[in-house]
């Protein structure tokens, strides 16, 4: 039986509860064998400064995601992959006998549209986009969202997103947890410090067996 790994991007500059608490929540929701973290190397809409060293951003990942389900990864950077397309594309063939679906909040679909290829994103695997606060007025108006509506499957349906044929989305409602990295840095501006470990590879994709 194909595993159901879902796959989730962002900087986790750093990562915090909030992303724990979502990942939880769509594993859950979407019955998951594994949530993947792809801690960028750099995001393209995203600014540079303020953003810790990968090395930092990895490790505050993997320290969040013990003891769950949860993979924290650079595996975009072992790709090689600067825009999520290729990525998508690359995990797609490296991985043939595993289901992946994108995990994104509303706040990046609210500007999905700006993204390179996003129409081949949503070609390439299901998505389930999980609402913030704030932001659904936004995506739901969002120009992607204007072409991805005829594409929206029903929440009660989500545990069978891998018999959809795609494109298709399906928008998914959690408990949200206030948690706000922005914050964080601005509390702790030297966080990354106590990361500066170099990483470690043991816990990536590209260093699991095959099987997977």
């Amino acid at each position: 039986m194909s595993r159901r790994i879902g796959l989730l991007g962002g900087s986790f500059n750093p990562a915090h509860r909030g992303h724990r608490h979502l990942t939880l929540a769509a594993i859950r929701a979407l019955e998951l064998d594994e949530m993947w973290w792809l801690v960028s190397p750099g995001n393209p809409l995203k600014p540079r400064r303020g953003m810790a060293p990968l090395a930092a951003r990895l490790a505050s990942a993997r320290a969040m995601a013990r003891r769950a389900p949860i993979r924290a990864t650079d595996i975009e950077a072992r790709l090689r992959t600067r825009y999520t397309a290729d990525t998508l594309s690359k995990l797609s063939r490296r991985y043939p006998r595993t289901r992946f679906v994108w995990i994104m909040g509303s706040d990046n679909l609210a500007q999905f549209h700006e993204w390179q290829r996003w129409r081949t994103i949503a070609r390439t695997m299901p998505i389930a986009v999980v609402a913030r606060p704030g932001y659904d007025a936004p995506a739901l108006a969002a120009p992607a969202m204007g072409w991805l509506r005829r594409f929206r499957r029903p929440a009660r349906q989500a545990r069978k997103w891998t018999e959809w044929s795609v494109p298709a989305l399906v928008l998914l409602r959690f408990r949200p947890d206030p948690t706000s990295a922005t914050q964080l840095r601005a509390a702790d501006p030297a966080w990354h410090v106590r990361f500066a470990d170099p990483i470690s590879t043991v816990d990536t994709p590209a260093a699991a067996s095959a099987a997977s």
